[in-house]
């Protein structure tokens, strides 16, 4: 009996560290901001939830303030 493989894996083993870099690159940008701008509630969430970059690009692009 030979087991056949789903039709997916080879998919995922490209899509799922692709989706792990992507979040840590996205996470990392936006926990520096929360560090840099001490907004200890966005840091916190940041670290503790992950959401392919969903929340960290809102936190960048919405509720960081820009320094001049």
């Amino acid at each position: 009996m030979q087991i056949e493989w789903p039709l997916w894996l080879p998919m995922a083993r490209f899509i799922i560290p692709l989706a792990v870099v992507w979040e840590a690159a996205w996470k990392g940008v936006a926990l520096w901001r929360a560090g840099r701008n001490a907004h200890l509630v966005w840091f916190i969430a940041l670290c503790i939830f992950s959401t392919v970059g969903i929340s960290p690009i809102t936190y960048i692009f919405a509720f960081s303030r820009k320094r001049e």
